[in-house]
């Protein structure tokens, strides 16, 4: 297993490599000067000039990348301009409400994903598989951002349940920190159990027709048993593999939703970023989204041999 984690965290290193190069050249090849950008319309010619020179653009390319790559291997991604701290310490800050609000929503999406497609597995052709497929398909078409904004209209305007939008740490208190998340995490929550609906379905039918849950069933097994303690684990690795790809995309796709509720979080940092061309932040948040998605689904690879010992005996 030590020897699995070090080939699959040594495998990072090429791809992380590969992200700092596009992002690097996206980033700096942008049309525009982004001295003047930050300066705005009344900056001098001299005082562009001296901003240039502050941040290092006046330097070939290559240069500013192998500065910066070896800045990122020493821990430092760089200072913002506009915020005057270094990136890491941004990006940790807005990352809370991020990881808050992903943890929210992926619980949301479970508890409606999982039940919901092993109810459709089990009633395959009834009238409850037709009617789960077809909410499924509605809530993987419906944009997160206009369910956001239909929950903000319902709950938040004409019933006055919950704040429209905002946020507030943990450290005001339970409730008060997950009131402010609950409608986002619903909008964010509600697409991902589609998802996961429909491969927990898909892939309890594939074990539900095997030969053992056959014999199962002929020997008397009750329903119930052979649903959860046989077809369940054994259609689980898929399912697990989509909960890890979707929870990666809650950190990193939050983006519109959390502008829309105005949370303060990595989404709304990179947007900010964008708009002012701060080339520090936007190249350490996108490293930094890469790098937590590759280390969840390396978290997900190793769950497979706790939920299936066959997947830890074919790794040895």
């Amino acid at each position: 297993m030590g020897s699995y984690i070090l080939k699959r965290i040594l495998s990072l290193i090429p791809v992380l490599f590969v992200v700092s190069i596009v992002i690097f050249m996206i980033v700096h090849l942008t049309p525009g000067d982004p001295a003047a950008v930050m300066l705005g319309e009344e900056a001098t010619a001299e005082q562009i000039s001296e901003l240039r020179e502050q941040l290092g653009l006046n330097l070939p390319i290559y240069e500013q990348y192998v500065q910066w790559v070896f800045g990122v291997m020493k821990g430092d991604l760089g200072t913002s301009f506009f915020m005057k701290e270094p990136v890491t310490e941004a990006i940790f800050e807005h990352l809370k409400p991020t990881v808050s609000l992903a943890i929210l929503a992926q619980i949301v999406a479970l508890v409606i994903a999982i039940p919901v497609g092993i109810i459709a597995a089990t009633r395959r052709g009834t009238l409850a598989d037709s009617s789960i497929m077809g909410f499924s398909l509605l809530g993987m078409s419906v944009p997160s951002f206009l369910l956001g904004l239909l929950l903000i209209l319902l709950f938040g305007v004409q019933l006055g349940w919950l704040p429209v939008a905002g946020y507030k740490p943990l450290s005001a208190g339970v409730w008060d920190h997950f009131k402010y998340l609950i409608m986002p995490a619903i909008s964010l929550g509600s697409i991902q159990a589609a998802l996961i609906a429909r491969m927990t379905r898909t892939s309890m039918l594939d074990v539900l027709n095997t030969n053992y849950i056959k014999t199962a069933t002929a020997k008397g097994v009750k329903k119930r048993n052979i649903v959860y303690r046989h077809a369940l684990r054994n259609a689980f690795l898929p399912v697990l593999t989509v909960i890890g790809q979707s929870f990666g995309t809650l950190i990193a796709g939050a983006v519109v939703t959390e502008t829309i509720f105005n949370i303060p979080g990595i989404g709304q940092l990179i947007i900010n970023s964008v708009a002012r061309r701060d080339y520090a932040v936007i190249q350490g948040v996108v490293l930094f989204v890469t790098l937590s998605y590759v280390l969840i689904n390396l978290v997900i690879d190793l769950l497979y041999s706790v939920i299936d010992p066959r997947v830890r005996l074919e790794r040895k």
